[in-house]
C-alpha cells in the first residue's frame, strides 16, 4: 500500500522543491508551445479577417517566444543546478544530462531565432504585404497581381515555413524533453 501523506503546513511547504518548480516551468512551456502551435493560431486564423489575424499573431508571437526562451532559460539553469557534473562533461552529448541539456539549448536556439530575426522579418513582410493590397485594391492572391505582390509572397511564404519549421523543432525538442523527465526523472 502506499503512503498517504497528511497535508499540513509542513507538507505544503515541502511541495516547493526544485523538482516541483521544474515541472511546473516544463508544463507551462510545453502547454503554452502546444496551445500556441496547433490550437490558438487555428482558431484564430478561422475566425479572424486575415489582417486582423496577421496583426494579431503579430502582438501574440513576440510574447510567446520570449515567454519560451525565458522558461527554458530558467529550466536549463535548473537543470544545470541539479545535475552538478554536467559542465565537466559538456563535450559528451550520448550522456543523457548532456543531451537534455543540449534540447533545451536547441529550443532556446530556436525560438530566439524566432524572435529576433526570422519574426521581425515576416511581419515586416505581411505588412509590406498588406499595404500593397490596399494600393493595387486587389487581394495578395487575386490574379494579375503585380510582381512586387508575388516577390512579396513568395518572401512571405518563405519567412513563414522557417518560422513555422523552427517552432515546431522546438515543440518536438520538448516532446522528448518531456518524455525523458517523465521516463527518467530530472
Amino acid at each position: 500500500m502506499a503512503h498517504v501523506e497528511v497535508v499540513s503546513p509542513a507538507s505544503l511547504l515541502g511541495t516547493v522543491s526544485l523538482k516541483g518548480i521544474y515541472i511546473l516551468g516544463y508544463g507551462w512551456l510545453y502547454g503554452m508551445s502546444v496551445w500556441v502551435s496547433f490550437f490558438g493560431g487555428i482558431i484564430a486564423f478561422r475566425t479572424l479577417p486575415r489582417h486582423q489575424f496577421g496583426a494579431l499573431q503579430h502582438k501574440t508571437f513576440p510574447i510567446y517566444f520570449s515567454s519560451s526562451i525565458r522558461l527554458s532559460l530558467a529550466l536549463l539553469g535548473l537543470w544545470a543546478y541539479a545535475h552538478s557534473e554536467l559542465l565537466a562533461n559538456i563535450t559528451s552529448p550520448l550522456r543523457a544530462d548532456v543531451a537534455q541539456t543540449y534540447v533545451l539549448g536547441s529550443v532556446i536556439a530556436l525560438q530566439s531565432c524566432n524572435q529576433f530575426v526570422v519574426g521581425p522579418m515576416t511581419s515586416r513582410t505581411m505588412f509590406q504585404r498588406h499595404k500593397l493590397e490596399k494600393e493595387e485594391g486587389k487581394n495578395y492572391n487575386e490574379p494579375g497581381v503585380s510582381a512586387q505582390m508575388k516577390a512579396l509572397n513568395t518572401k512571405f511564404g518563405m519567412l513563414h515555413g522557417m518560422s513555422s519549421l523552427a517552432n515546431l523543432g522546438a515543440v518536438i525538442a520538448l516532446t522528448f524533453h518531456g518524455l525523458w523527465i517523465g521516463s527518467y526523472g530530472l
